[in-house]
């Protein structure tokens, strides 16, 4: 008959172990600063059935396809730049925030227009898994969403994100 040693206690990794993955994307939420000229966007609620606006879904569409541009540039860089680190830091620091600024930019654009249907705020900051929505709502997001809802714009010329809100939603026509 074989005998067996005795099983050793597990013993544990002496290696401190940080946050995990989600804690640590709250803590980088809650860090973002207001973004400048933030706004809450008065109630004006549009008719709306239960499915999601074609305007929406054409401004995520239109987003995600730049965000996933720049961040597909940003990975292709490595192999293009990987002996020269200047070149590298300049141009990938562009890609990321690029596709950052674009991301900005359509939370911010979505948030401002749950703010108009009248969401309640503290459904607003739990979906943005923030206690401040004016991280995201910004003029800019406010504009873009103009442009999508075909607003009139508070400006004489049309801002920029109010013509690019205006042109996705042309297309869903």
């Amino acid at each position: 008959m074989t005998s067996y040693p005795r099983k050793r206690p597990v013993r544990r990794s002496e290696t401190p172990r940080g946050l995990q993955q989600p804690e640590g994307l709250q803590q980088i939420r809650d860090a973002l600063p207001p973004a400048p000229g933030a706004r809450t966007v008065p109630p004006a609620p549009r008719p709306a059935g239960d499915g999601v606006p074609d305007e929406l879904l054409a401004l995520v569409t239109h987003h995600c396809r730049h965000i996933n541009a720049y961040l597909a540039r940003a990975q292709s860089l490595g192999t293009q730049h990987q002996a020269c680190m200047s070149e590298w830091r300049r141009l990938i620091l562009y890609a990321l925030t690029d596709a950052l600024a674009h991301n900005h930019l359509l939370v911010g654009t979505i948030a401002a227009y749950l703010q108009r249907q009248d969401l309640d705020p503290e459904l607003l900051r739990r979906y943005l898994q923030s206690p401040d929505p004016d991280r995201y709502i910004t003029r800019h997001a406010v504009k873009h969403l103009d442009g999508l809802t075909n607003a009139t714009p508070e400006e004489r010329a049309e801002p920029t994100w109010t013509y690019v809100g205006r042109s996705i939603a042309r297309a869903t026509e």
